[in-house]
């Protein structure tokens, strides 16, 4: 069942999409090459407190840390650990915090010092689809309009879009009713209503689509093992246009 926001709820959502894009705000000014994502990890964690939240993915179905953290051809999901990234590597930071009993959840990824060109416009053309996407996301649209937006532009780039791994509605649990890809047909799929919460979120590939899991579960790789770069928001859908709860 989908749960429609009355426009004082999306206002008491704002407080955890605030936590969460300013970690990410703060995650930027810590990238550099020799740093671990089990540091950033940590600092997530303790700033996700410092600004009254509660942290909510470790312990979630098992999953280890505060945050997910997927460095080049690591889609979705990685876990934290204690190697240093390098020079030319890119991470997906992926944060989630609860406030009052309401959710916000973003995803961002990184260039370690100096990159590739290609990593270089495979993070554009992934930042582009997300904005793309979210400007579809208005009451009487569809959800296929913004499969679609996203996946011309990822397609016609020369990408290719994850459709293993889905985008979801958000507030007052995590993952609420529609589950949706980030690829479609316009004007098919579900009515976008006033007052859905959705994440939008798109993963895509620099090869294949495809995509491989971990022996730990969680872990999900490009299966050809090249690069992966997702960039989410959390957006309302309101009268005035998309609400992107989660702007940095």
């Amino acid at each position: 069942m989908i749960r429609l926001k009355k426009p004082e709820e999306i206002e008491q959502m704002k407080m955890a999409n605030f936590i969460v894009a300013d970690c990410h705000r703060e995650i930027a000014k810590l990238i550099e090459p020799g740093i671990t994502t089990l540091e950033i990890n940590d600092f997530v964690a303790r700033h996700i407190t410092k600004l009254g939240g509660k942290q909510f993915t470790k312990g979630y179905n098992g999953f280890p840390a505060e945050t997910c953290a997927s460095v080049n051809d690591v889609i979705a999901h990685g876990f934290p650990n204690r190697t240093p990234l390098k020079e030319g590597d890119i991470v997906k930071m992926d944060i989630v915090a609860e406030y009052d009993g309401w959710f916000g959840d973003s995803a961002w990824c990184y260039a370690v010092g100096e990159i590739s060109e290609n990593a270089r416009k495979l993070m554009e053309v992934t930042k582009e689809c997300l904005y793309l996407g979210i400007e579809q996301a208005l009451p009487g649209k569809r959800l296929g309009d913004i499969g679609h937006a996203i996946q011309v532009h990822a397609e016609s780039s020369g990408f290719s879009v994850v459709r293993d791994l889905l985008a979801h509605g958000i507030g007052r649990a995590l993952h609420e009713e529609p589950n949706f890809e980030h690829v479609g047909q316009p004007g098919k799929g579900l009515l976008l209503k006033e007052g859905m919460v959705l994440t939008i979120e798109p993963m895509i590939n620099e090869g294949t689509f495809r995509i491989t899991i971990d022996e730990d579960e969680w872990t999900a790789r490009t299966a050809d093992g090249r690069l992966s770069a997702q960039y989410e928001h959390t957006v309302a859908i309101t009268a005035d246009g998309p609400l992107i709860l989660t702007a940095q």
